[in-house]
Order: structure tokens, then C-alpha cells, then sequence
């Protein structure tokens, strides 16, 4: 099978897997230049309420497939951020399950993911400076945001892999599952996310990654939304809420 993103959907949580196993799923040009369409389609749905970002087999994403820099590394780095960008602007809920190696560009994805659960003895690493290449200004950003500054400058500085211990305990990660448990755990995990109200996320989404521009849009769709006195009635009648607002298609 031909590098590639595959992805399907079901109870309401869509899965895209990097599936590249002859180089410990590395990101080629197509899998990079195929991400962003594939989130936009899956954004579209109203089906699918949270992402499930993983890799195939027992390895996350070694990072970008080296053969590509030897073209143009300005053109493959650009690449590389933009299907970060489009991750992070994802306007659901998003998970990156890690198994094995997380290095390079794959840390890239799991850090432009909203959470990031890991199995016990995945290894994470951000390894430009392996390479001679500057990591981008949004994506370095976007590590000091979820690690602080001293993290970030270990991680940059010297591109060593950190273990699932440390990765927990500076942030990198959300949480830490023993081996065999992390599918598991990652299914029970999304489908609360999925029974919970879309509204709140995605508000809480914007809110949380530093949007200041759009308070009176949210407060206007609270307004028009059936979601509270449904999440309300729910809790007094003792019963699961049915929420019902979903994106709008424009705005």
C-alpha cells in the first residue's frame, strides 16, 4: 500500500491514521499536501464530533520522509506547517493517540492536536537542529505554549527524544496509559467527548487557543442554541442530554 492518510468514522469520532510503515510512518509531500483537504471534509460533517490522529502499527510518525528535503527543505517545511496549521484550526475536539516513536514532524501534528495521549514507553523528539533546518516561528510558538520555554529550548537545542514520563510531566502529554491500554482508553475518552455539548467546545477551543475577536459570535450562538436549557433539563430529569447545535456553515 502506497504512503497515505487513511481515515474512517464511527460513533461520531473520526480516526486518521499515517499510514507509512516501511519508514515508521515519515510524512511524505502527498501525505502533508492531503491532510488539510481531509480535515476540511471531516470538519463539514456533522457526524463526526471529535478527531482521533494516530499512527499505523506501533509508531506515531517518525517525522517528515527525509527524501523530500533533498529538493526543496523550504518548500517541505512549508508544507509540514501548513498541515499543522490546519490540525490546530480543526474546530473540534482532537486527540493524538501516540504509540512508539513521535519525532520531527510527527510531534509537530501531536502538538497542533488540542490533547495528546501516549503509551508507555513512547518517545517523543523534535529534531531540527539534527539537520541544520530553523523550526518555524508558529510551531516553535506553539511547543513553548504547551511545555514553557525550558522544555522547548531542551527539545530544540539539542533534539533528543524525552520519554512518556517526561513528556507527562512537562505537559507535552495530557496523559499516560500502560502498554495495550491506549486504544482502549482513547475510544472511552472520545466518546465522552462526543456526548458532551459541541457548543462548549468549540467556543472553549477558540477561547483557549487565543481568539479575542469573537466573543459577540459565541454569545449570539449560546443565544440561539438549545444546548443549555437541554443540558439543564438532562440534569433534572437525571437523563443523558441530546445536544443538537452543530457548526454553522459559515463564519
Amino acid at each position: 500500500m502506497e504512503p497515505q492518510l487513511l481515515h474512517s468514522v464511527t460513533d461520531s469520532v473520526a480516526t486518521v491514521v499515517i499510514h507509512h510503515p516501511a519508514k515508521r510512518n515519515a510524512m511524505t509531500a502527498v501525505m502533508w499536501r492531503s491532510l488539510p483537504p481531509l480535515l476540511d471534509t471531516l470538519a463539514a460533517d456533522p457526524g463526526v464530533r471529535a478527531l482521533v490522529l494516530t499512527g499505523e502499527g506501533r509508531t506515531f510518525c517518525a517525522g517528515a520522509d527525509i527524501s523530500t528535503l533533498q529538493g526543496s527543505p523550504e518548500e517541505a517545511q512549508q508544507l509540514a506547517v501548513a498541515a499543522e496549521e490546519a490540525l490546530a484550526a480543526f474546530p473540534k475536539p482532537t486527540l493524538a493517540a501516540v504509540r512508539g516513536h513521535c519525532v520531527g514532524g510527527g510531534s509537530q501534528l501531536a502538538a497542533a492536536c488540542d490533547l495528546r495521549f501516549a503509551e508507555e514507553g513512547a518517545l517523543f523528539g523534535v529534531t531540527p537542529a539534527k539537520l541544520g533546518i530553523v523550526y518555524p516561528a508558529s510551531s516553535t510558538r506553539r511547543l513553548v505554549s504547551l511545555v514553557g520555554p525550558a522544555t522547548a529550548k531542551y527539545l530544540l537545542f539539542s533534539g533528543e527524544l524525552i520519554d512518556s514520563v517526561r513528556a507527562l510531566r512537562t505537559g507535552l502529554v495530557d496523559e499516560v496509559l500502560p502498554a495495550g491500554e491506549l486504544g482502549k482508553r482513547v475510544g472511552e475518552f472520545t466518546r465522552i467527548l462526543a456526548s458532551r455539548s459541541g457548543l462548549t467546545q468549540a467556543a472553549a477551543k477558540e477561547f483557549a487557543d487565543g481568539r479575542t475577536d469573537r466573543d459577540d459570535h459565541w454569545t449570539e450562538q449560546a443565544r440561539g442554541s438549545g444546548d443549555t436549557p437541554e443540558g439543564v433539563a438532562a440534569f433534572l430529569e437525571r437523563r443523558q442530554p441530546r445536544f443538537s447545535w452543530s457548526l454553522p456553515t459559515s463564519g
